[in-house]
């Protein structure tokens, strides 16, 4: 009997273990996302860098336009 409680004892307490590792990896990723997606993150800088590339469109596209217009 005492050696059965003890293995149930046992089995409940990996269950546990489990459900924080879960938890952690689950506060990690979610860490993880606010990082991202906040403005001095790597949200910011995908941002930025978007921004940089229309920019050169415009440019260019006005240099062409004024290329065909014999300006």
């Amino acid at each position: 009997m005492y050696i059965k409680g003890l293995v149930q004892k046992i089995k409940s307490s990996e269950k546990g273990q489990g459900m924080v590792e879960y938890a952690l990896i689950i506060a990690f990723v979610a860490a993880i996302a606010i990082f991202v997606l906040s403005n001095e993150g790597l949200g910011g800088a995908i941002g930025s860098a978007f921004e940089n590339a229309s920019t050169m469109i415009d440019s260019a596209n006005n240099v062409a336009t004024q290329m065909a217009e014999g300006n």
